[in-house]
């Protein structure tokens, strides 16, 4: 089951499968349920037409996002590289407990095909792509989507204290292009791409696998939920696999595409 969300000539309104569910449908009242209730309940929910109108991101403006950062040995070396204060990724990347950090609020997330940006002042951007777990206000993972989390390695580099500046800014993170409903065991060994394209070129690929994580998804989304509460649930993107080249930045007008799965995520940057 797939929900995505749409912008209609009545206002935003949810889809399940391709078809629309009822207006009076939220994310956050699903959101609200136990893990073992959401799939009956989207299954006896009915529906109407073919979802046909523009995607919105597959959020509310009242949920937030947060991030993981150092689950995968290539992004705990990339951050090594940039770094100018010596091997702190290092440990956090065998500490104990995971870095996590707050990159936006659902209102300000970027939604499939609309323009993500680099910060103009910084040098150096990369997109990171990350599954993105959905959660419900039990701290129970309900399923997934693609997301991008747009950073200034140039800024974090310098000072990891100006990581708030570096990961959360306007444009900096998009999800989509839908949230598939998937018991956590499903997660385990999703594919992840990443594609680059400029100017007609692709100038970066990359692929790579969940199962290349360091730490359990049930382990992140613990730490989230261990003294925060989200009644409405909550989005924790995993951490990032695929890290562009050193030297390599994003451009203006290039096309960032996420697969988490069978999910594909597209942006251009601004």
């Amino acid at each position: 089951m797939i929900l995505t969300h749409h912008h209609t000539a009545h206002g935003p309104r949810w889809a399940l499968d391709g078809a629309y569910l009822p207006p009076s449908f939220h994310l956050g009242l699903l959101l609200e349920l136990p893990r073992e209730a959401i799939a009956p309940f989207l299954q006896a929910l009915p529906t109407e037409g073919r979802a046909t109108d523009a995607l919105l991101a597959p959020i509310e403006a009242t949920q937030e996002v947060w991030a993981a950062g150092v689950t995968y040995l290539r992004s705990r070396d990339a951050r090594e590289a940039e770094s100018q204060v010596g091997d702190i990724y290092g440990r956090v990347y065998v500490a104990e407990r995971p870095e996590l950090f707050f990159k936006a609020a659902g209102w300000r997330v970027i939604a499939p095909g609309g323009a993500i940006r680099v910060r103009p002042d910084s040098t150096w951007d990369v997109p990171e792509p990350e599954l993105t777990l959905v959660i419900n206000r039990y701290g129970e993972i309900v399923g997934y989507c693609a997301g991008n989390d747009v950073s200034s390695r140039s800024i974090e580099g310098e000072n990891p204290l100006y990581l708030p500046q570096a990961k959360v800014y306007n444009g900096s993170c998009a999800l989509g292009p839908g949230i598939e409903i998937a018991p956590v065991e499903a997660l385990r060994e999703i594919p992840i791409r990443l594609e680059i394209v400029r100017h007609g070129e692709t100038v970066y690929t990359g692929a790579a696998n969940t199962s290349q994580m360091k730490r359990s998804f049930e382990e992140l989304a613990a730490y989230l939920f261990r003294e925060l509460d989200f009644p409405h649930g909550a989005f924790l993107m995993t951490g990032t696999c695929l890290v562009p080249p050193d030297g390599f930045t994003l451009e203006s007008s290039d096309v960032v595409t996420i697969t988490v799965g069978q999910l594909v995520l597209e942006n251009r940057v601004q």
